[in-house]
């Protein structure tokens, strides 16, 4: 167990006043059996008008800001405080049934799997269906196994480069260039899988306590939010797997927000309206400490 400060900066900058729309903020976690929440804050700025909270369709807390008046940067600061209880590779067990490749969920998980199941990008040839088969083939047929595998062979082929660009690159872009973000890792592992027949879903958060637990070649991917994958298997449900970092089990993550696909779960989404080219930055600035 470990107690973890975690506190998230994102500031806006423009060349003039501008005006502010909805903002829509995914920073706090939910509590759980592995996350426990000791206490939060959030301070925006300028201030909002209204700040009202929801659960969106995956059960994510949601803060939405509104504003009625203009400034030239916009800020908001999230930190939470709380107690991580992760899972360890070594305590999850698998359904016998589901413990080798192939299997299928049973008829109601399969239904509330839905689209978590479905592959969500093109392939017409089928290049990541191959990859993923030799994976599948250099090892036992272990379906926790063949994950681990997978995770691993991410962190050992693809060369991790952060970017600052919105959005995901496709899984095929991610094969051909051999590299990508935190966020691309994520979807291409998601695609892989799939296509083995398992429910995944993309998981935004942080990751932290670097030098205290080895994952190969160091871990990256602090300093800013994290993204990794969840996979459904029966017996464990859903089990994180970190294929930047080849990291499986939730130690080093904080799970902030899950979703079937990386467009629900962007830390922050908004708008503003202001002349062409006012806009002039972004910076994000996270920081996770222990105690």
């Amino acid at each position: 167990m470990a107690i973890l400060n975690v506190h998230h900066r994102t500031c806006y900058r423009y060349s003039q006043a501008v005006e502010f729309g909805e903002h829509r903020l995914m920073s706090r976690p939910r509590d759980s059996h592995d996350l426990r929440l000791i206490d939060t804050t959030m301070r925006i700025d300028p201030a909002p008008s209204a700040l009202r909270w929801i659960h969106d369709v995956f059960g994510n807390s949601i803060a939405i800001a509104t504003f009625d008046r203009s400034a030239d940067t916009l800020t908001f600061e999230s930190a939470f405080r709380a107690k991580h209880y992760p899972s360890v590779s070594e305590t999850i067990v698998v359904e016998p049934y589901a413990a080798r490749f192939p299997f299928s969920y049973s008829a109601e998980d399969a239904l509330d799997l839905g689209q978590t199941k479905e592959r969500h990008y093109r392939d017409p040839d089928r290049r990541i269906e191959r990859w993923a088969k030799t994976v599948l083939d250099g090892t036992r047929g272990g379906t926790f196994e063949v994950l681990v595998a997978m995770t691993s062979a991410i962190k050992e082929q693809f060369q991790y480069l952060a970017r600052e660009r919105e959005g995901v690159q496709t899984p095929l872009e991610t094969l051909e260039l051999r590299s990508g973000s935190c966020r691309d890792f994520a979807v291409f592992m998601m695609e892989a899988v799939r296509g083995l027949g398992l429910g995944a879903r993309f998981v935004s958060g942080y990751l932290y306590d670097e030098h205290l637990v080895g994952a190969a070649g160091g871990m990256v991917g602090t300093g800013a939010t994290h993204a990794w994958l969840q996979v459904f298997l029966p017996g464990a449900g859903w089990v994180e797997f970190d294929p930047t970092n080849a990291l499986v089990g939730g130690r080093n993550l904080v799970r902030v927000a899950v979703a079937r696909e990386a467009a629900q779960a962007v830390p922050v989404v908004g708008s503003f309206n202001g002349p062409p080219g006012s806009f002039l930055s972004l910076s994000v600035d996270v920081t996770v400490t222990t105690e």
